[in-house]
């Protein structure tokens, strides 16, 4: 410090002004702390690093502890919408231990599924990563000799993508109601979160109740169709996984922007591991294969878990109709933080034919009743394709299969005449050439 005149703006007067705003600096510092202290075996994505973010974000807006009230009201809205949905179902039981969640611990609790569902993308895109961040920062004759570096730059691919992963998630926390409402199976307990009960309710002139318990019939639906269809939880994850391994990233899009990237700028480095457009996958063929898929099984799930959530409201819930078309196009939309889960991975988690395969379901059930229709559920080879989404009837009907009797027969039809060298016209014995 001096008095001396003209030192006022004098840059040695503070020693470190050379490098930045002390708080940027002290904010890529924390971020490089958090990389580093990701153990080796953690995988592509350091997950407690993502789940702090995630926190942080939920925080922001305020995520106060359930109360003991809340929690009551919910455990009893679950019970009871199991027992309503035995009626309309032929499936058993999926509630054993209905909680009730604050945003945080739905990140908490659903943090193990996230994780399947990521790292398989998020390993592709770091390697690439990693690979492009060795090469953009070193000359050719360097990158032989940069292992321990190049550990460095995959650990610093995957604090990219955790922070992404973190900031969706959280979003993700702020919309959602139960453990179920987005179409995966993310945890194995039915639960619904008060605060997205009450976001939800907004605007609604409903009684609360009502909307809780059309809610928890939602919620008990989709733990029956989990819980008791063994084959569904690996079909929907292994869709996303086939679609992880077909993932291609930029190259030549990432090298141009680390090109320009100044690391010791620490404003410009934060925004770069802030994500932002650098690990925006590539879509291929592979890849939009298994959207498909995963969208046709998304949109049957829906479907089937509308179709009996109105059978179990009807007569019982004087609004379950509005409620429905209410869930119908929040499903059919998505929210933002789909959006941004979508720009994360480019999987978009909703049902885009969702009134298709409810009206399928419907058609099955009309024809042959409850159990009939779920017993479609009994193996992924009964199931409808998007095809029939497009086709309802001809699916209940089942449509004729394709006559191969004809085509039999001309196998074992004898060779012609004019090809039998001893003229009788094939009709040998059986043991003469084949020609």
């Amino acid at each position: 410090m001096t008095d001396l005149p003209g030192r006022e703006n004098d840059p040695n007067e503070n020693p470190f002004a050379m490098f930045g705003d002390p708080e940027q600096i002290a904010a890529a510092m924390r971020q490089f702390a958090d990389m580093l202290s990701a153990p080796p075996s953690s995988g592509p994505v350091n997950w407690d690093m993502a789940k702090n973010i995630a926190r942080h974000v939920v925080a922001a807006e305020g995520d106060p502890s359930v109360m003991e009230g809340e929690r009551r009201q919910i455990v009893d809205a679950l019970n009871l919408a199991d027992l309503w949905l035995n009626e309309a179902t032929a499936l058993p039981s999926g509630v054993s231990n209905p909680q009730a969640w604050s945003r945080s611990e739905w990140i908490e609790k659903t943090v193990p599924v996230w994780r399947q569902l990521c790292d398989p993308i998020a390993a592709r895109m770091v390697e690439t990563m990693s690979g492009t961040l060795g090469a953009a920062g070193l000359p050719a004759e360097a990158q032989a000799m940069a292992g321990p570096l190049m550990g460095m730059m995959k650990q610093m691919g995957g604090m990219m993508v955790g922070q992404q992963i973190g900031q969706a998630i959280g979003s993700l926390a702020r919309e959602v109601i139960g453990s179920s409402d987005i179409g995966l199976p993310l945890s194995d307990s039915a639960a619904l979160l008060p605060g997205g009960i009450a976001a939800f309710s907004e605007g609604l002139e409903t009684p609360g109740e009502e909307i809780r318990l059309y809610l928890a019939l939602r919620e008990a639906a989709h733990h029956r169709l989990f819980q008791h269809v063994p084959w569904l939880r690996s079909h929907l994850l292994g869709a996303v996984e086939e679609y992880a391994r077909g993932i291609t990233v930029d190259v030549s899009a990432l090298e141009e922007q680390l090109r320009g990237l100044d690391m010791n700028n620490p404003e410009q480095l934060q925004q770069a591991l802030s994500g932002g457009n650098l690990l925006k996958p590539e879509e291929t063929d592979r890849q939009k294969a298994a959207l498909a898929r995963l969208e046709t099984m998304l949109a049957l799930v829906e479907g089937w878990v509308g179709t009996v959530v109105d059978g179990a409201a009807a007569g019982k819930l004087p609004s379950s109709t509005a409620l429905a078309e209410t869930v119908r196009r929040r499903r059919a939309t998505g929210g933002p933080a789909e959006q941004t889960f979508a720009t994360l991975v480019g999987l978009e988690l909703r049902p885009r034919r969702l009134r298709e395969a409810a009206a399928l379901w419907q058609a099955l059930e009309a024809d042959r009743g409850v159990d009939g229709r779920d017993a479609v559920w009994g193996h992924p080879d009964l199931m409808p394709t998007a095809d029939d989404l497009g086709n309802p009837e001809g699916f209940v009907r089942g449509e004729p299969e394709f006559d191969l009797s004809g085509l039999e027969a001309s196998l074992r039809e004898e060779p012609p005449a004019e090809d039998d060298e001893d003229g009788k016209g094939g009709k040998g014995d059986g043991k003469g050439d084949a020609g």
